[in-house]
């Protein structure tokens, strides 16, 4: 059973990162958000992720064009996987 839900954890966990990647690959490309076929997806996306963040690009200070938010969210989110994942391993 905890291993079950260790595995599910790990699989929500993942799928926000694989949100975050593609956050960052459509912010380079310039998606409309009004177009009919990606605009719901990107709605979505960002919706998804801005959440978690917004309080870290809050905290970091402008670096000129740069964001270095998904990347510390990134680190961050792996960071809190492996100890719940960890914790619950250690009690099955």
């Amino acid at each position: 059973m905890i291993i079950a839900l260790a595995n599910a954890i790990n699989i929500i966990f993942r799928a926000y990162t694989i949100l975050i990647f593609a956050r960052v690959i459509f912010s380079w490309i310039r998606v409309d958000p009004y177009h009919p076929t990606w605009g719901p997806i990107l709605r979505f996306i960002y919706q998804a992720t801005e959440p978690i963040m917004q309080p870290i690009r809050n905290i970091l200070p402008s670096m000129g064009g740069l964001d270095f938010t998904p990347i510390i969210v990134l680190i961050g989110l792996d960071l809190l996987r492996g100890v719940i994942i960890n914790i619950l391993l250690g009690l099955a």
